[in-house]
């Protein structure tokens, strides 16, 4: 494990377990339910991928002045225009093998911006409002990381609605093992039942 004391690499260690979390939650997943809309508003895990590396993509690119190098890859600002969902499912020409790997590659694209910079870097954020435009490193780091976390568990939820696969991370778990979850549910129904 690398050291955290050092803050750059304390904070590139959680941006990676984030996307890490992500991508595990589409392991075993046909490509057709990594697409499924899951919820009423039609989120879907491939579709959180997809929004994730636009995300990393453009606040660790044209924030410090830096371009993906192969900006056709991503959804471009003007498509949100025509539709504001455009990050969030893939199109038909996309396949979850392709988003994973672009995925990743955008990943080392930030990375390489977080290497090269020091954390008080000063960057502009141009679709935030103008009081807001003017940024640290840092802080988009903690910025790209907390909206990651968000979405790891949007993922976990979605997942675990699907086939019941549960946990915090490929290695660790955190959930009890042979835990008789229909008797769990039972004891927090009944619970919440009092109070009906």
């Amino acid at each position: 494990m690398a050291d955290l004391g050092d803050p750059k690499t304390a904070l590139r260690h959680y941006l990676q377990g984030a996307r890490d979390d992500l991508i595990w939650k589409l392991d075993g997943l046909s490509e057709r339910e990594a697409r499924l809309p899951r919820t009423a508003t039609g989120n879907n895990l491939l579709g959180i991928i997809k929004h994730c590396l636009n995300v990393e993509a453009g606040y660790f690119g044209p924030t410090f002045g830096r371009e993906f190098p192969t900006p056709e890859e991503l959804v471009p600002l003007s498509a949100y225009d025509e539709d504001p969902q455009a990050d969030w499912y893939a199109r038909e020409d996309e396949t979850k093998d392709g988003l994973i790997d672009l995925y990743r590659r955008v990943g080392i694209f930030a990375d390489q911006t977080i290497e090269q910079l020091p954390l008080d870097a000063p960057g502009r954020v141009s679709w935030w409002g103008p009081d807001r435009q003017v940024v640290t490193l840092q802080r988009i780091i903690v910025h790209v990381t907390t909206d990651l976390a968000r979405h790891a568990g949007q993922a976990d939820i979605l997942r675990e609605q699907h086939d019941t696969t549960i946990g915090l991370n490929r290695e660790y778990t955190s959930i009890p093992e042979g835990y008789d979850w229909p008797a769990y549910v039972a004891k927090l129904t009944k619970l919440a039942d009092r109070f009906g």
